[in-house]
C-alpha cells in the first residue's frame, strides 16, 4: 500500500514537471501575436498610460480591488516595482472609488493604471479572469501570459526570461 502511495505521488511530481517544462518550451517557441487594441479610460487620481507611448518591455496586469488573489499578488507586483520593472495595469470590472481604495490600502506598483471599459479590453486580451499579467516587449507583442497569482516560481520559469526576450528585440 505504502509503495503504491509513494508510486503516485511520484508519478503525480513527474506529470507536473512535464506540464511545467511543455509551458516553458511552448513560451519560448510560440509565435508571438500582437498587442490588441485596448479601449481602456484613466482611473481617477491614478496615472494614465498608453500602450503604444511604452518604451522597452513591461508588464501589463489585469486585476480587480473584488478579486482576492490579486490581494494575494500584490506584494509580488510592489516588489517588482521596487526592481524597477514597469508595470502596467487595467483595471477589470471595478468601480473607481474601489480600485483607488485597494491602491491606497496596499500600495501603487503601476507606473500606470487604467480602467477597461465595458470589458472590450479583457475581451481583446482574451482574460479569463484575474489576475492576469502578460509581459509585452518593446515592439508590442505579448511574448507571455500567466493566469492567476504571480509567484516566486512564476517569475523565475515565465516572467523574468520573457521580459529577458522582450528587452533583447
Amino acid at each position: 500500500m505504502m509503495q503504491a502511495i509513494r508510486l503516485a505521488a511520484l508519478l503525480a511530481v513527474l506529470a507536473l514537471a512535464g506540464m511545467l517544462g511543455w509551458r516553458v518550451y511552448q513560451d519560448h517557441h510560440a509565435p508571438r501575436e500582437p498587442l490588441p487594441a485596448l479601449t481602456l479610460a484613466p482611473l481617477a487620481g491614478q496615472a494614465a498610460f498608453d500602450p503604444a507611448d511604452i518604451d522597452g518591455a513591461y508588464l501589463l496586469n489585469v486585476w480587480g480591488s473584488w478579486c482576492a488573489p490579486c490581494r494575494i499578488e500584490h506584494p509580488v507586483l510592489m516588489a517588482l516595482r521596487a526592481e524597477g520593472y514597469a508595470i502596467y495595469g487595467i483595471n477589470w470590472r471595478d468601480h473607481p472609488d474601489d480600485a483607488n481604495a485597494f491602491l491606497a490600502e496596499l500600495g501603487n506598483p503601476y507606473a500606470g493604471v487604467m480602467q477597461d471599459v465595458n470589458g472590450a479590453s479583457a475581451q481583446a486580451l482574451a482574460i479569463s479572469g484575474a489576475p492576469e499579467t502578460l509581459v509585452i516587449s518593446a515592439d508590442g507583442e505579448i511574448l507571455t501570459r500567466w493566469p492567476g497569482p504571480l509567484t516566486a516560481d512564476v517569475l523565475r520559469n515565465r516572467i523574468y526570461p520573457a521580459l529577458d526576450r522582450g528587452a533583447r528585440r
